[in-house]
């Protein structure tokens, strides 16, 4: 009954819990981030999008309405779903910019998903040395950040490479037994790249180490030691796969302190159900994922809310939530191999089900 209960709550778009007081924090955010990357594909197949009050709306300016000023997009180098490609990213960079908010570039530099468990070369690079790789790296960020700005699209900032806790383009670009010499001069070829382009835009060297300061000392003593420069650190923060918040914290202040550069949480989510809007299993179904956060609208509001206060806590400029708008919708699945796939995200979302969003998404407001 409970379960039936909730799926008729988020049909209707019902809201009725108590909206809590945002804790006081100890830095101000100003990068206020949404990695949207999947809302193009699911705008095209005909999701839709509703404020709180259920007035349909343009996805980015709901964001933007509720505080969100810079959009991330990922992007990879021959998707086979013909999504997240340069193409996609250079048209809907114009809707980003057109809305005044700030845009952040992730290469993967891969054909699909690159994380800390995969960074598989493109198809068209798979057999490439690491002198080929660096002007691979060095030919493509610069073609695509050329490209966004002839078009008035200037990146505001990028990332060479995505979650990279063991390096990028595998194997070849592997940190094996901490040698960093051939990630060293992959990322090199891409910040030198970003600053031909635009001496202005950020270059943010991000890995998934929120929960592991000794981890996280290791992978940027190591790219530093090799020469490196970026000029923001970023870190994935979940709580279910990264522990207490109060380590979040203090991997972020650390690494302000220890490189004397700023840091942002590139990523973060909670979901607002244990239920599932398809036939894709959902990536987290506990109904209590993390200690004091139920999956409920409640849990997913104080979990965002408390990420941000430690984030401030620690220092940090910036958090970005991933993937706020992927709502289910057919054909815009988890696998650019296979449009059948579903979206194991949909429970995360901060949009529900049939687009009306969620109370934690006024979070982003100051």
């Amino acid at each position: 009954m409970a379960s039936t209960l909730l799926i008729v709550a988020l049909v209707l778009g019902t809201r009725s819990i108590a909206t809590p007081t945002p804790a006081i924090a100890a830095s101000k955010l100003t990068m206020l981030g949404a990695d949207v990357s999947s809302l193009q594909h699911g705008e095209d197949l005909g999701a839709k999008y509703y404020y709180a009050n259920g007035t349909q709306g343009d996805p980015l300016q709901i964001l933007k309405d509720n505080g969100v000023n810079y959009i991330r997009l990922r992007i990879w180098v021959n998707p086979k779903s013909g999504y997240n490609n340069e193409t996609k990213v250079l048209q809907f960079a114009k809707s980003v910019k057109a809305k005044g908010l700030k845009l952040l570039v992730d290469f993967h530099y891969s054909d699909t998903w690159a994380d800390p468990g995969h960074q598989s070369k493109p198809a068209a690079w798979a057999n490439h040395s690491i002198s080929q790789l660096q002007t691979d790296v060095y030919n493509y960020t610069y073609g695509v950040c050329t490209a966004l700005k002839a078009q008035g699209t200037t990146p505001d900032s990028v990332q060479i490479g995505n979650e990279i806790n063991v390096g990028m383009l595998w194997p070849t670009g592997q940190v094996i037994n901490s040698n960093f010499t051939n990630l060293g001069l992959l990322l090199k070829s891409g910040y030198n790249a970003t600053k031909a382009c635009n001496s202005g835009t950020q270059v943010i060297i991000h890995t998934a180490d929120a929960d592991s300061d000794a981890h996280a000392r290791w992978f940027y003593d190591g790219i530093k030691a090799q020469g490196v420069k970026w000029d923001i650190t970023g870190l994935s923060y979940y709580c279910y796969y990264h522990g207490p918040m109060s380590g979040m914290t203090n991997v972020v202040s650390d690494m302000i302190s220890r490189y004397g550069k700023p840091a942002i949480i590139a990523e973060t989510a909670y979901p607002f159900t244990t239920a599932n809007a398809d036939s894709e299993a959902n990536v987290v179904s506990s109904s209590s994922p993390c200690s004091g956060y139920p999956a409920t609208w409640t849990g997913q509001y104080n979990n965002f809310r408390d990420v941000l206060a430690a984030a401030r806590a620690g220092g940090a400029i910036g958090v970005f939530y991933w993937e706020p708008t992927w709502i289910a919708t057919t054909g815009n699945g988890w696998d650019p191999t296979n449009p059948a796939s579903g979206d194991g995200w949909d429970n995360q979302a901060l949009f529900g089900w049939t687009g009306g969003a969620n109370p934690a998404i006024a979070l982003f407001k100051p």
